[in-house]
């Protein structure tokens, strides 16, 4: 064999052993079936049918849950999906301690959606979401950890109620709203009742002002051009104005004379 066949040879077991990874990539290196370590990113170099390697994608991946439909803590039958965001942070725990870590993170993060839910009653479900997430991802993320995987973040998306039960809740939901118009309306009711007392009170003694405002409720009475007012007067009132009346009339004979 010669030189210029050996150096091509050479050569080309170079070239074959040659290997990139992107920015985002880490291939994890088996020799003769042992781990052997992390390459990349960027090119490095394995042996030709001895090593082999297995690409892992390191940036944060979406899951969707597929809807679930489960049983609240007070016997609820709801709907619930969700979308829970992962990332793998140790490439050789991803490979060697599990079999599909895609597969296991799935599958695990159904059940605890299930489990979780039927540890809360409805109106929790609904009411605290953000709690109820935040239990969710540190439930998965526990179990996650040593198999090198990451849980960012879990949100529920929608959370599908029955028919009955949303009719139900918007009774209910009318009932509050009518209660709190009621309170209010006694409320004011008291509150006015309150001023009416202390203004009596304060026009008891003063017969004029009480007067006054009478004549006033009448004029307001009176604004409508199709009312008929009969206003009752005080007999101070027709005695003064009787005694006017006879004045000028004694003053106006004395003129004529």
């Amino acid at each position: 064999m010669t030189l210029p066949v050996i150096g091509a040879l050479v050569l080309l077991f170079v070239i074959l052993g040659l290997c990139i990874a992107k920015e985002f990539e880490r291939a994890i290196l088996f020799r003769l079936g042992r781990f052997h370590g992390i390459k990349g990113p960027g090119l490095y170099w394995i042996i030709p049918f001895v090593d082999k390697r297995k690409t892992i994608d390191m940036r944060t991946k979406t899951v969707d849950l597929e809807q679930q439909e489960t049983i609240t803590k007070d016997s609820v039958t709801i709907k619930v999906n969700a979308v829970l965001w992962f990332r793998v942070t140790d490439p050789e725990k991803a490979i060697i301690k599990v079999a599909d870590f895609h597969k296991a993170v799935y599958q695990f993060s159904v059940t605890a959606l299930r489990n979780i839910i039927g540890q809360h009653s409805l109106d929790e479900v609904l009411k605290e979401r953000e709690q109820i997430n935040g239990k969710l991802q540190q439930i998965v993320d526990t179990i996650t950890e040593p198999w090198g995987i990451q849980i960012e973040m879990v949100e529920m998306k929608d959370v599908e109620i029955p028919e009955g039960m949303q009719r139900a809740m918007a009774r209910e939901a009318e009932a509050i709203r009518e209660k709190r118009a009621r309170i209010v309306k006694a409320e004011a009711e008291l509150e006015a009742s309150l001023k009416l007392t202390q203004g009596a009170k304060e026009m008891e003694g003063s017969p004029i002002a009480l007067e006054l405002r009478r004549l006033q409720m009448l004029s307001e009475i009176g604004i409508d051009n199709n009312t008929s007012t009969i206003v009752l007067l005080p007999s101070e009132f027709t005695a003064a104005a009787r005694g006017f009346s006879e004045m000028v009339k004694s003053k106006n004979i004395d003129n004529a004379g």
